[in-house]
């Protein structure tokens, strides 16, 4: 095991990770039976390490695709190799998992939540005993996974969590039936309002105006905002302040980074209106973000 200064919850290189606000599904009632809270991707997490002392309200899947890991629940021990995942349901009893200190693992991951998990988990024949699985290397996950996080990155309008979350049906599919599932090629479409938010994605840092992402198109301010609008069910400006919040709750993840720095990286030099803008769209601060996002490991 890792010693207690060598532990890691996050902070791979490489790596990529998003907790999504709990509000974003509020304005969608009984949005889907299930629904992702945290996505990652973490690179030879090297002393990477999780312990939930009261279990966990989500299921968790993690996918080693390299290296070894391991994970305990209640009082049983698991070791977890390359092309095995391992499918944890929602429980109440104690866990924690980590990379192998020799050779740390490199895991897709996903926890997701429902209305009724105890249900779902009972009708897929999911429980706490069944170990890791072997799967022969399953490119098509690590495509619709590819596929959730960038619609999640892309801001959390009702289309990129409808896509999201039907993919999330998808993505498990791949693991709990692989025998049916074949390799499919496709690109994505880019319209008008995706090269947009890329260009906004590419300016988190700087001040944009409507006139100003108008203009790339050779649009007026009104029609653009209106095509905008349709696509994504916000305003150009409220869909930025969108992305620059989940960089701030990305960079949050960082202890080291004061949260002044945090508010200078997203392009607001007062960091006392970020905090407000922060908790009006976080239901919290960012400093009480940071806080529980290291209680929750």
């Amino acid at each position: 095991m890792t010693t207690p200064l060598q532990k890691r919850r996050d902070g791979f290189e490489g790596q990529k990770l998003i907790s999504l606000p709990n509000t974003v599904y509020r304005s969608i009632p009984q949005y889907h039976h299930i629904y992702i809270t945290h996505i990652g991707y973490f690179p030879k997490a090297a002393y990477h390490y999780r312990e939930r002392k009261k279990g966990c309200v989500d299921n968790i899947l993690i996918y080693c695709l390299r290296g070894k890991g391991w994970y305990i629940i209640g009082d049983k021990q698991y070791h977890v190799g390359p092309n095995q995942f391992i499918h944890i349901p929602a429980t109440t009893q104690y866990m924690r998992y980590g990379a192998d200190d020799k050779d740390p693992w490199t895991i897709y991951w996903v926890h997701f939540s429902g209305e009724d998990m105890a249900a779902f988990n009972n009708m897929l024949r999911i429980t706490e005993k069944d170990g890791p699985q072997n799967i022969a290397f399953n490119e098509k996950s690590i495509q619709i996974w590819e596929n959730i996080y960038q619609s999640l990155e892309m801001g959390y309008s009702k289309d990129n969590l409808m896509n999201a979350n039907l993919c999330l049906h998808y993505f498990l599919a791949t693991f709990l039936y692989p025998d049916k599932h074949t390799e499919q090629a496709g690109n994505a479409a880019q319209d008008l309002v995706t090269e947009s938010i890329l260009f906004m994605r590419s300016r988190l840092g700087e001040k944009l105006t409507v006139e100003d992402l108008a203009m790339r198109h050779q649009l007026s301010h009104s029609h653009f905002s209106n095509l905008f609008r349709k696509a994504t069910g916000m305003s150009p400006i409220d869909y930025f302040i969108q992305l620059k919040i989940q960089k701030a709750c990305q960079l949050l993840y960082d202890a080291s980074i004061k949260v002044k720095d945090v508010a200078m990286a997203i392009g607001y030099d007062d960091p006392y209106y970020f905090s407000r803008l922060f908790k009006k769209l976080m239901d919290m601060s960012p400093e009480q973000y940071r806080l529980l996002r290291k209680k929750q490991g």
